[in-house]
């Protein structure tokens, strides 16, 4: 059966974190002189009657999560934290429809990055910087924040762990699952603080470097300018922030491990970062050519638009440095296969993740080899790593159940009056958590206002299937798990 009172007890827990996130947002807009103050400070302080009645009725609750209760705590977390995360924008006014509201605070943490907002200039700082946090601490996950929380944190904790994480094969930096999430943090922290710093020495007031540094490291792509980093006219800074995405893109334990204790070789030889790469330069490449060719631009500026692109598709960051809307219609194709596979697992990125690519790819070799010889046993490595026969299935039932809701999303979609184009780019980005689309009635530089309520709608449900990988929240919907052991 359920544990109820560990449920109301870790998501009281976690509202309290929340309210606390209220505050911090309250004090920059007091500082900045915004006039969404009040605003915050009323959302933390119901925010904080929510959560002190979940933990009376999650008094004396035992420290026992199963894995039953871990997908539906991660689950209601994310919902829960949305609702009250979308106070802010509806006590102030700026986004008075709970619709849209709702949509935005979705969007922020899942690290999406659409938006409904059609000027973004027009909010006040204090909302402005509470889009930017709800990606830092979206980026590696809400729930990732129990882990601490939790009396006996690496067995309940790795089971909620299990239930956020990304990607079919996790790892650990450290044998505690503690250590490990304080070791992640850190590498989250740093590269984020790196980035801020590098944003500001570029030029950006120290206000607009934070705000996009959260931003980019956690691959959300909300901005406080509506050009994105267009306004700013600085080709440095776009390689900057291309070289902060692909940073960001890279699996965390990897990126640890390659950087910090100085393995680069295993970092260079680990297959879904060389597919990664690969896919990255071939995409590239090709926009690259399209852009010469058909829009005359010349090689610098047509290398800076596409891996700038390719980099902010690939890793769902979403900034953009141009308007694809105008490049050939090629392009878009290179960019909607950007949004399907998207960058590496263990990292704040979001699509069907490059690792899987890599194991879709040798699965299908091992079929052409066992056609040859039907009595073969071939087994799957990735990374001198046998991959289980479980895990094979796992990831082709992913595969399959994807491409399903993509079909059905669009068909939808489409049948709402939304163009073909749009529909299609508009379902892989909410469902890789990409951002922006691709056409031109929704262009990549444009917001998401014009959908229609239920549209938006199943675009937040699809930004949620897709942040926590579609089968911690179809469970849900299955008779067994409501059943009894």
């Amino acid at each position: 059966m359920i544990n109820w009172k560990i449920i109301f007890k870790v998501i009281g827990q976690l509202l309290f974190i929340e309210a606390f996130m209220m505050l911090i947002c309250c004090c920059v807009a007091s500082y900045c002189h915004a006039d969404d103050m009040a605003a915050f400070l009323v959302s933390a302080v119901l925010t904080i009657m929510c959560g002190s009645v979940l933990q009376v009725f999650g008094r004396n609750a035992t420290n026992m999560l199963s894995r039953r209760d871990a997908y539906l705590v991660v689950t209601l977390t994310w919902l829960i934290f949305s609702l009250f995360g979308s106070l802010p924008f509806i006590i102030s006014g700026y986004l008075p429809n709970f619709t849209d509201a709702y949509f935005e605070t979705m969007s922020g943490f899942t690290t999406t990055g659409a938006t409904v907002i059609d000027n973004v200039e027009a909010l006040p700082h204090g909302l402005l910087f509470w889009r930017s946090f709800t990606h830092f601490i979206g980026g590696l996950g809400i729930v990732f924040f129990t882990i601490a929380i939790l009396p006996n944190t690496d067995r309940g904790g790795l089971r909620l762990y299990s239930a956020e994480a990304t990607g079919p094969l996790n790892s650990k930096l450290q044998p505690r699952l503690t250590t490990s999430a304080k070791w992640i943090w850190m590498i989250y922290g740093i590269l984020t603080a790196s980035c801020i710093i590098a944003y500001y020495l570029q030029g950006m007031n120290l206000f607009d470097a934070i705000n996009y540094g959260l931003s980019t490291t956690a691959t959300g792509g909300f901005s406080t300018h509506n050009s994105s980093t267009v306004g700013f006219h600085s080709p440095s800074l776009e390689y900057t922030c291309t070289i902060f995405m692909f940073l960001s893109s890279i699996n965390f334990p990897l990126l640890y491990m390659g950087v910090c204790k100085g393995k680069i070789r295993d970092l260079l030889h680990n297959a879904e970062f060389r597919f990664f790469i690969s896919l990255a330069a071939l995409f590239t490449l090709i926009i690259m050519i399209e852009l010469i060719i058909h829009n005359g631009y010349s090689v610098e500026h047509a290398f800076r638009s596409g891996i700038f692109q390719v980099m902010s598709f690939m890793s769902t960051t979403g900034l953009f440095n141009d308007d694809a809307a105008k490049w050939p219609h090629v392009t878009w194709v290179i960019l909607a296969m950007c949004m399907f596979f998207g960058a590496c697992s263990g990292s704040t990125c979001g699509g069907f993740k490059c690792i899987r690519g890599v194991m879709v790819l040798k699965i299908i070799k091992n079929q052409f080899r066992q056609m040859l010889h039907p009595n073969a046993v071939l087994p799957l490595k990735i990374n001198g790593v046998n991959v289980s026969l479980q895990k094979r299935v796992t990831l082709l039932a992913f595969l399959a159940t994807y491409l399903i809701l993509c079909l059905v999303i669009s068909f939808t979609m489409i049948a709402m009056g939304i163009d073909n184009t749009n529909a299609i780019t508009i379902t892989l980005s909410a469902l890789g958590n990409v951002g922006p689309s691709l056409g031109l009635e929704i262009g990549p530089t444009m917001s998401w206002s014009m959908l229609p309520a239920a549209a938006k709608w199943m675009c937040s449900i699809m930004m949620l299937l897709g942040r926590l990988e579609i089968f911690s929240v179809l469970i849900l919907f299955t008779p067994q798990f409501w059943k009894g052991n």
